[in-house]
């Protein structure tokens, strides 16, 4: 699955990409630890930024990192799976980055696509967290 977003490659239309967590543009290398699996959608919203600003207290802070951070202290599923929230300054700045809820473009494609994967019962990973009865 996407290391950003948890979507499911099984369920994309594209394979998915190699991410490099610190840029090779801004001197990241080719290691393991520096590289994460991501859907075209993250990898391509991400480029090359480390950085995000939190919407809540307009702090600018580190970007998500798969191989530092645990998903479920910084994310959690709303509306059944439909919209990930960022739970801390570093989730809510990547989820802004990232576009994970399509809310820059007012689309819902990713919002659309999830819905279908509920019903297919893809959707969501099973180890995440979820909000019980939010209508956020």
């Amino acid at each position: 699955m996407c290391e950003y977003c948890h979507s499911s490659e099984e369920a994309s239309a594209a394979r998915f990409e190699i991410d490099h967590i610190q840029p090779r543009s801004l001197g990241g290398p080719d290691t393991f630890e520096n590289l994460a699996l991501a859907c075209q959608r993250c990898n391509s919203y991400r480029y090359n930024f480390t950085e995000g600003t939190d919407p809540e207290s307009q702090s600018i802070v580190l970007l998500f990192n798969p191989r530092l951070d645990v998903w479920n202290e910084h994310f959690a599923w709303e509306q059944g799976g439909l919209l990930i929230r960022g739970k801390t300054t570093i989730g809510r700045a990547t989820c802004d980055r990232l576009d994970l809820n399509d809310q820059a473009h007012n689309d819902n494609a990713i919002v659309r696509a999830r819905h279908f994967w509920i019903q297919g019962g893809w959707h969501p990973p099973s180890n995440d967290a979820i909000e019980p009865d939010s209508e956020k």
